[in-house]
């Protein structure tokens, strides 16, 4: 997994340096603020990881793998943004007796949500809507049983050409699925800021603060990260890598992880 991450890294310098070779140096900050937007008037396809070797409350050698490809599609003139997510989840547990550590892959629960934006200007996007999520899991351990539904508002701020920041608030809780596994309502909020560097580079936090209502557990991490954003053609790519660190935790949750990603907004001229 170790080895994975590192491939990731060397990946993201050379397609950053090999995209940055054809990208218009003339690029307004502007346009590489937006292409952080999740409220932005593009299709967009997103692919992400969150590397988890070290979690609290569990066994060292103990570790999680989650990577999420994400699509959204705006409607009705940029008003309306569906997003839907299906997770690729990897746990591993070590065996108490012998510590090997055996490893669980497989489909988590996608979930979905429909955003009306009902603020939708060069300098403020604000939106909400319903989520839903699906019991897809193919393993046990690896998703809830549950069908759950809830809610997602969603803000990015874009008033400054450096500075942008912003916010994702969902909350869900299951209503059927299977009787035998637990009931579910939790929340999570999630800021985010970007501070521009010029040339398409910029800092970045993005990390997700997780509140499991349930089992009285949360998890509140700091993130501070990278990314570079080129065009080509009509494809924004944007790639980043951001280190996260709980800062409050309760129960089993990551201590360490890192959030690596590749989003790709497809323009329409």
């Amino acid at each position: 997994m170790k080895n994975s991450i590192i491939l990731f890294i060397a990946i993201f310098i050379g397609l950053s340096n090999l995209l940055a070779q054809t990208e218009d140096t003339k690029e307004k900050s502007g346009s590489a603020a937006q292409a952080n937007n999740p409220l932005a008037n593009t299709t967009a396809l997103n692919f992400h990881n969150y590397y988890i070797p070290k979690l609290t409350d569990a066994p060292d050698d103990m570790y999680l793998n989650n990577a999420w490809i994400r699509f959204a599609k705006p409607f009705a003139d940029g008003r309306v943004l569906l997003r839907v997510s299906a997770p690729l989840n990897t746990i591993g547990i070590p065996d108490p007796t012998t510590g090997i550590v055996t490893s669980t892959n497989g489909l988590g629960d996608i979930n979905a949500f429909v955003s009306y934006n009902f603020v939708s200007k060069p300098t403020a996007t604000v939106g909400a809507g319903p989520l839903i999520s699906a019991p897809t899991a193919t393993e046990t351990n690896i998703g809830s049983g549950k069908w759950q539904g809830g809610f997602a508002f969603v803000a990015f701020i874009a008033k400054s050409p450096v500075f942008q920041f912003g916010g994702l608030i969902t909350w869900q809780a299951s209503f059927a699925g299977d009787s035998d596994r637990p009931n579910t309502n939790m929340a999570a909020i999630q800021p985010f800021y970007f501070w521009q560097l010029g040339k398409g580079a910029y800092l970045r936090g993005a990390p997700i603060w997780a509140f499991d209502f349930k089992n009285d557990s949360y998890h509140i991490p700091f993130a501070l990260g990278m990314g570079k954003v080129v065009k080509v053609g009509n494809t924004v790519f944007n790639l980043f890598v951001e280190p996260q660190y709980s800062l409050l935790h309760k129960g089993t949750q990551p201590q360490l992880q890192i959030f690596t990603g590749i989003n790709l907004q497809f323009i329409n001229n």
